[in-house]
């Protein structure tokens, strides 16, 4: 495609060079630039794309769309060509889709945003969406593209790489994908250029709060408000998608209104809840250690659903992933079935399998109200102790660590504490303000063991017949991340050691 042909709609502030160039690719990293490339930069948190012009064109970009005014650009003006725009960001997203001809248009796509349960409902989605036809995933977890997995960075990946992945599942023969759509995704307009049917809206509590992240939780809120505003809407210069559009929102969450309130006019609004009067509505539940079932009340009837996934928390995730299936005009009997074909989802309320007479569950909770569910889902099937082994991430909100230990000590018999991912900090210094939290509750009893290692085989070295131990916050993860280094970690593996270390094979 021709530079000019791609750059048709962009609002251009000035330009350099030669713009009757042919282009066959979109990066904005300039390490991973190939020639022929459109080079996208910005000035961001830690790096300045601008820095990097000259290598970019060294790796054979032809030319490159910038933020800064032209006469700051030095000798890269006469070298490669430049365009200048208000935000590179919000370019990145409609510049990807047009070069990689709106794969979105041809690809039937659900969006899922909210604090916690986005991974476990995009699994619940997809087996729904897999009753049309083949079905992509993009999430925390990984990709999945043409039923092959593909590890991801981002939950959410930058606006080119995204563009990229859905155009290779229209080529695989992916005919809807299921994505996580992640508040600082939303908020660096990396989904921009992205035709969603539908979206779907879990929970808000706090989350990705911090001078890296959202400065308050206001702007968290509307940044998960973003997707409802894309949804149904058509694409510039986009192919008209032709396929059913909807929003489904968690009617018990206060923030429930104001995500229907940015769905477009005439887009459908499906509330979904455990309260009278939403529109899905679970009844008659019976959580166990094996999952739930429950009735679903909905405006075509009333289903049975068995789902195979432990925790109240997750029948609101079904009942989501029910809601999804509906706005796409599917019968309400074959949605419930296909809630109950999914077995688990890879760090979530995971069990570690072994001939120990206690549970051993691996979770994702890495969030005060995620925490609160996990062990609280624990006390529902356990008929012994619950034992809960957590930490909290370095660099991050820090007001939620007192949070997340108050919730420990609430509702865990004992509580480890120990290392997350420090990062930068020291893991004393957050393992002391978890530790304030805890010292809260009168009669907490908690040890503290940094190494995260030792943590969990202290705490599965005192479990007893019928507890239950909760290892929380890293989930699926496989690495630890230190101020100085990052190393292979997974807590299933450390778990699996340690009780194969205790004679439990």
């Amino acid at each position: 495609m021709q530079l000019a042909e791609l750059l048709a709609g962009a609002a251009w502030l000035e330009w350099s060079g030669d713009l009757d160039l042919p282009v066959t690719g979109i990066s904005y990293h300039s390490e991973r630039v190939r020639p022929g490339d459109l080079f996208v930069a910005w000035r961001g948190g830690r790096f300045d794309g601008h820095a990097f012009l000259d290598a970019a064109r060294a790796a054979g970009a032809r030319a490159a769309v910038v933020e800064r005014p032209l006469e700051e650009l030095g000798a890269a003006r006469a070298a490669i060509t430049l365009v200048r725009v208000a935000d590179s960001r919000a370019v990145l997203g409609p510049l990807s889709a047009r070069l990689y001809g709106h794969p979105t248009a041809r690809l039937g796509l659900c969006g899922i945003t909210g604090t916690n349960g986005k991974t476990t409902t995009t699994y619940l989605v997809r087996e729904v969406l897999r009753l049309l036809g083949p079905v992509g995933l993009i999430g925390t977890v990984s990709a999945i593209v043409g039923g092959q997995g593909r590890p991801l960075r981002l939950t959410t990946p930058e606006a080119a790489d995204l563009q990229a992945l859905f155009a290779d599942m229209v080529a695989v023969g992916d005919r809807f994908c299921v994505m996580e759509a992640s508040s600082m995704a939303l908020d660096k307009r990396r989904v921009d250029g992205t035709a969603f049917d539908v979206g779907v809206f879990t929970n808000l509590t706090r989350d990705h709060l911090g001078p890296t992240e959202h400065p308050d939780f206001a702007h968290y809120r509307d940044s998960k408000a973003r997707l409802f505003s894309l949804v149904g809407r058509a694409v510039a210069d986009a192919p008209e998608k032709r396929l059913p559009r909807g929003a489904a929102v968690n009617a018990d969450d206060p923030a429930a209104a104001g995500m229907a309130a940015a769905v477009a006019p005439g887009v459908p609004v499906l509330r979904y809840g455990l309260a009278a009067g939403a529109d899905v509505r679970a009844a008659d539940i019976r959580v166990g250690p094996d999952g739930a079932s429950f009735a679903i009340l909905h405006p075509g009837g009333r289903e049975t659903c068995l789902l195979r996934l432990a925790g109240r928390f997750n029948v609101y995730n079904a009942l989501a992933a029910f809601s999804v299936g509906r706005l796409y005009g599917l019968p309400g009997p074959e949605v419930a079935a296909a809630l109950g074909r999914v077995a688990g989802v890879p760090g979530r309320m995971e069990r570690v399998p072994g001939a120990q007479p206690f549970s051993v569950f691996v979770d994702y909770a890495h969030t005060p109200d995620g925490l609160d569910n996990v062990l609280r889902a624990a006390r529902e099937i356990t008929p012994g102790r619950v034992i809960a082994v957590f930490g909290c991430g370095g660099d991050r909100d820090r007001t939620k660590r007192p949070l997340m230990g108050g919730i420990a000590a609430r509702l865990a018999d004992l509580v480890w504490l120990t290392s997350d991912n420090p990062r930068s900090e020291p893991p004393e210094s957050i393992l002391a303000e978890i530790a304030a939290g805890v010292q809260a509750v009168a009669g907490a009893r908690y040890t503290v063991v940094a190494d995260r290692g030792q943590a969990i085989a202290e705490a599965l070295a005192a479990a007893a017949a019928g507890d239950a131990v909760v290892i929380a916050g890293k989930g699926h993860e496989t690495r630890q991340i230190f101020a100085d280094r990052t190393v292979h970690f997974d807590d299933r593996e450390e778990a699996a050691a340690a009780l194969s270390r205790l004679g439990y094979r």
